[in-house]
């Protein structure tokens, strides 16, 4: 199951890669591709698979942070640590590791789909690389659409002056990706201002007594923090952010 996740998560990639032009078909990059790897020794054609991997290598932080669950768990982790006042605790490595996992937990229906549906019968020689790519595109479209406000969608298809198709598989990744980036941003803005609230109602209340008593000079936020993370504590903070983040995307 972990080797077809991996498998379909670097076959996606390559539907990234040949799916931004828009004159250029993705069969005829393939043919083009291929010719020119039989038409090479040997030596060049290793050559021109290494370029082609580290190609892909470059690209995976930025399709990982932008057409998954990532972006949305990482920026509410980092309005948590914000919120709670406690500088670099949980440490960003932490912050970053517990949202790569939960990406892979949240995706692995998806990457699994496409793997079944389009890698595995593209590599046993059942369906063209031009069928492949379509039929893996349809669950990685349908995941970003479902968490992609219209409004979004329609603002880069104003931008793009492109008609908005009748078919949700008609949109090119071009335009849902972006959106999807936008939206998922907008939502965990939505989440971190409601993390903040609770914990702002802390730091008025000791700063209003602190006041009161004339501690003019003792920061209210050396005093607060405690009682922030004693809360954050008692109701279980973590398990009602980690459950929140996963359950919004089902």
């Amino acid at each position: 199951m972990k080797k077809k996740v991996l498998f379909s998560l670097c076959f996606i990639l390559f539907l990234l890669i040949f799916s931004f032009p828009q004159t250029v078909s993705a069969e005829s990059l393939i043919d083009g591709l291929t010719d020119a790897i039989e038409n090479q020794s040997d030596g060049t054609s290793d050559v021109v698979k290494l370029y082609v991997l580290m190609g892909l290598l470059s690209l995976a932080p930025t399709f990982l942070i932008l057409t998954t669950s990532f972006t949305r768990i990482i920026v509410v982790l980092s309005f948590v640590r914000s919120s709670l006042g406690t500088q670099q605790n949980p440490p960003n490595l932490v912050l970053t590791g517990i949202a790569l996992f939960l990406t892979f937990f949240i995706m692995q229906p998806i990457y699994t789909q496409v793997a079944d549906e389009a890698l595995m019968p593209y590599l046993n020689e059942e369906i063209s690389g031009q069928e492949a790519f379509g039929k893996a595109e349809v669950p990685l479209k349908d995941f970003m659409y479902r968490q992609t406000r219209d409004e979004d969608i329609k603002l880069f298809l104003d931008i793009s002056e492109t008609k908005k198709p009748d078919n949700l598989n008609d949109l090119p990744l071009t335009i849902v990706i972006p959106a999807f980036a936008i939206s998922e941003l907008r939502t965990a803005f939505s989440i971190g201002f409601l993390i903040f609230i609770p914990f702002l109602v802390i730091d008025i209340v000791v700063a209003s007594i602190l006041m009161s008593m004339g501690m003019f000079m003792l920061s209210p936020v050396m005093i607060s923090m405690p009682f922030k993370l004693l809360l954050f504590v008692l109701v279980d903070g973590w398990y009602l952010v980690i459950e929140s983040l996963v359950t919004g995307f089902q």
